[in-house]
């Protein structure tokens, strides 16, 4: 996302983390004086409001992510994401920034674990806030997606590892699936949002998705192993053999907007009993958008895909990656 701004040619990007090895390694690699390092933690509302001094734009991807995790810490979920994020918005609003983008999860759809629960309560701290503010300088949205193709922690880095240290590939339940969207997709996705947000909109990228075995194969493929050993090794605390970008109920009012779903603020107030006599008729024969109904992509597509990623491009000594 730094690099796609920095390309855009933005004046300065201020970059707020407590993790000071990665700043100072982004630091040396990028040697932009665009880009101004601000140490400190989304826990605390004051260091978020200094880094936020003079931005217009605030992306916050700041979390605790990984399921087993955080379903040994649930508390530490519920302060970063939840607590955390509110901070975020606040400092946004206090500050006068024009639009903040929150990144959200297929887990806080239907959450069973701990991490999908607090991004669930990211999503609704974010539309409290545009519900409660409707004058407020500050437009805050939600972007939701699944998993994104060799991101850190994700599976892919440790598939390549495992055939490159020549151990058998472990899935957790081979016939698992999840959505499949590249990092490129996730920046074009954040930026989509902040072009287009109204207060309170959540947007959702649509995309394909594999079983982990697809997938799994697919990388051994592309790395020139052929057919590997794949060892099954069970589900992990919280995961789900499905993942859901959309509910059938948030579909119901959604726009479709070519890549992307749009869905609006639900604006409506505590005055329940406006809506005792009239609600929402369901749209018959409308179902949840998941990663088991949406595009299933087989070895070979899911080949193709995983060839377009720079990652593996420059795994395989592609010069153009």
């Amino acid at each position: 996302m730094l690099r796609h701004l920095l390309d855009k040619g933005v004046a300065s990007v201020h970059v707020l983390s407590r993790d000071e090895a990665k700043q100072d390694e982004m630091r040396q690699r990028l040697g932009d004086a665009r880009v101004k390092f601000f140490l400190g933690d989304v826990r605390d509302l004051a260091s978020v409001s200094n880094a936020f001094t003079g931005a217009d734009f605030a992306f916050h991807a700041a979390a605790l992510k990984q399921v087993p995790s955080c379903e040994f810490f649930p508390d530490q979920a519920v302060k970063t994401n939840v607590l955390g994020s509110q901070n975020v918005i606040e400092a946004a609003h206090y500050n006068g920034v024009r639009s903040v983008v929150c990144l959200s999860t297929d887990k806080a759809v239907y959450p069973v674990n701990a991490m999908g629960m607090s991004k669930a309560l990211m999503e609704k701290t974010a539309q409290a806030f545009a519900r409660n503010h409707p004058k407020s300088p500050t437009t805050v949205s939600v972007t939701r997606y699944g998993n994104v193709m060799y991101s850190r922690g994700s599976v892919i880095p440790l598939f390549v590892r495992q055939l490159q240290e020549g151990k058998p590939l472990t899935v957790t339940e081979p016939g698992m699936t999840r959505f499949l969207m590249s990092l490129q997709e996730s920046v074009d996705l954040v930026e989509h949002a902040f072009l287009n947000a109204a207060p309170g909109d959540l947007f959702v990228k649509k995309a394909p998705a594999c079983t982990v075995e697809t997938l799994a194969r697919a990388v051994s493929i592309v790395l020139g192993h052929g057919d590997p050993e794949v060892r099954r090794i069970g589900i992990r605390h919280g995961e789900k053999m499905f993942e859901t970008l959309l509910t059938r109920e948030e579909l119901m009012k959604s726009s479709d907007q070519g890549d992307y779903f749009r869905t609006p603020l639900d604006a409506r107030s505590l005055e329940y009993e406006l809506y005792v006599e009239e609600g929402e008729e369901p749209r018959p024969g409308l179902i949840d958008y998941d990663s088991d109904n949406t595009d299933r992509l087989d070895v070979e597509q899911t080949v193709a895909l995983l060839r377009r990623l720079p990652e593996i491009r420059a795994l395989l000594g592609d010069s153009t990656s």
